[in-house]
């Protein structure tokens, strides 16, 4: 059985599309700017749901990252990705986000136009074993107190200060 090719719009900064690469070519280092989300689940409480990355992921494998992340598919919008994503990964299918910010992340393989989102959500989850590992609502203390230690993913760390400023 033949693998299937994934395509991702290439974008600029704006959001607009422009061409479209292989997941390959998106992540070879040419950093070509390409689309992705993010949703960051909140409960009542203020609690943050986390995923566990899965040990057989190429990146960041076994850390703790944001609740709901992806890339968007070529010919898809950032809504239609948001809501494939939350399904695919936490099994949601209702609920509300709401844009926090869109900004450029850049790694030493890829280049990425993230369109980071919240809502307030409090389960049921269903976890997807080829996705992650786990997942669970953190506290704001927990999560202050993991800051740093190779726990959380850079990525998170990075967005969890600039978007929340450290806070909920």
């Amino acid at each position: 059985m033949a693998t299937r090719t994934e395509w991702f719009p290439l974008v600029n900064e704006a959001g607009e599309t422009i061409g479209k690469a292989t997941r390959q070519e998106c992540h070879n280092g040419s950093k070509p700017l390409h689309p992705v989300v993010h949703l960051h689940i909140f409960n009542r409480a203020g609690d943050l749901f986390l995923q566990k990355r899965s040990m057989s992921k190429d990146i960041q494998p076994g850390k703790w990252d944001t609740a709901v992340g992806g890339h968007i598919d070529y010919g898809e919008s950032v809504e239609e990705a948001l809501r494939r994503e939350a399904r695919e990964e936490l099994g949601i299918r209702d609920f509300t986000p709401s844009l926090i910010k869109r900004y450029v992340f850049e790694s030493n393989v890829e280049k990425e136009l993230v369109h980071s989102f919240r809502t307030v959500y409090e389960g049921p989850f269903t976890i997807d074993p080829e996705e992650l590992d786990e997942g669970r609502f953190w506290s704001i203390e927990e999560i202050k107190a993991s800051l740093g230690k190779g726990i959380l993913t850079p990525n998170f760390e990075k967005e969890y200060i600039n978007l929340f400023g450290g806070e909920k």
